[in-house]
């Protein structure tokens, strides 16, 4: 196998549970695959949303990396627009710190949420409007470790622990934009192909293009998140995807509920427009049995250069989420020893 398998968890919440059992399955999903050989786990944050459990990824980041030992942990992502640049540094840096070689952080540039909760996650409603995030990006890594010019603003402020740097920095997205700035700058690149459309392939190649090495990257770091469910076969990771399918159309109509079980799923009657989301969103997902899914995610690897495939798994029963995750493992053939190394890629 040419890449590394790694886990983006967005603390599903099933139908019939709740947000903090969600919590607690997140960290017994990450005691489960630092043990399989996964490479890194990263938390995902959202706001506002039933479905989704993972508001506070630096806090979960930390009692993951507490109860494992051989992954990275990391956020997928920190949503920038949503944090003073200062906060997310000393965050980071403590967390760092804390779990020295062992820490991500991928920043994004959209809120992770609807208009309405970003406005109540800003410090003011002219924020909503400024597209500043290229200034936020280098405060943070001003306050990172880069420091500030001496007649800036900011020059005396320092974030503490001032002795620890930021950790890797990865810059997440599905654009060119994103690809395009991340290699220029010498970080790593995550495409986010677990929700989006848009073909991988020409920003990932880009980010390769644009590439030039750092202390973090001496080498361009490639990863694609991928959506996957592996079942016993293909018929049953159908089965077993029926509740993702329903419960994001059911987001897309603006009704979203938490995970629905497939018993209901599986014989939800689509009206047309709820079809065709339906359907959009089947062309993202990565579903079938072990062979499937390997097939599938090689050939994205192969035609996206990916050094890393992250998987996401949103499964309405948290065993069968596991026993996923187990034939992902089991069919790559992974290993303890790929994700025990502390380097950065």
């Amino acid at each position: 196998m040419s890449f590394d398998l790694s886990v983006l968890d967005l603390s599903p919440i099933a139908q019939g549970s709740s947000g903090p059992r969600a919590l607690q399955n997140t960290l017994d999903l990450a005691k489960f695959v630092d043990n399989l050989g996964f490479r890194r786990y990263w938390l995902a944050e959202h706001h506002n949303l039933p479905t989704i459990a993972s508001s506070t990824p630096e806090v979960m980041i930390a009692m993951v990396a507490s109860v494992t030992e051989n992954m990275r942990v990391g956020a997928g992502g920190i949503m920038l627009p949503n944090h003073a640049p200062l906060k997310v540094a000393e965050t980071f840096k403590v967390l760092r710190a804390l779990f020295p070689d062992r820490i991500d952080l991928g920043i994004g540039r959209a809120p992770g949420t609807d208009p309405t909760t970003a406005a109540a996650l800003r410090r003011s409603h002219n924020a909503m409007h400024a597209e500043d995030f290229p200034q936020q990006f280098a405060e943070l890594l001003a306050f990172g470790g880069r420091g500030f010019d001496d007649d800036h603003p900011f020059a005396s402020v320092k974030a503490i622990p001032q002795e620890v740097d930021l950790p890797p920095v990865w810059l997440l997205g599905s654009s060119g934009y994103s690809a395009q700035a991340s290699g220029e700058m010498g970080f790593g690149y995550s495409f986010a192909s677990h929700f989006s459309p848009s073909d991988p392939a020409p920003p990932m190649l880009a980010y390769r293009e644009h590439f030039r090495a750092s202390d973090d990257f001496p080498e361009p770091h490639a990863m694609a998140a991928a959506a996957v469910i592996c079942g016993e076969d293909d018929e049953h990771a159908e089965y077993l995807a029926s509740s993702a399918k329903l419960s994001w159309v059911r987001l897309r109509m603006g009704q979203p509920t938490p995970i629905p079980p497939p018993e209901e799923a599986i014989n939800y009657q689509y009206n047309a427009m709820e079809q065709r989301v339906a359907d959009a969103f089947l062309q993202i997902q990565t579903v079938g049995g072990p062979e499937t899914v390997r097939q599938k995610l090689e050939a994205l690897a192969e035609r996206t250069r990916a050094d890393e495939i992250m998987v996401t798994s949103n499964i309405f029963d948290h065993e069968e989420r596991k026993r996923s995750f187990s034939r992902i493992a089991e069919t790559f053939g992974i290993t303890q020893a790929t994700a025990g190394s502390s380097s950065t890629a």
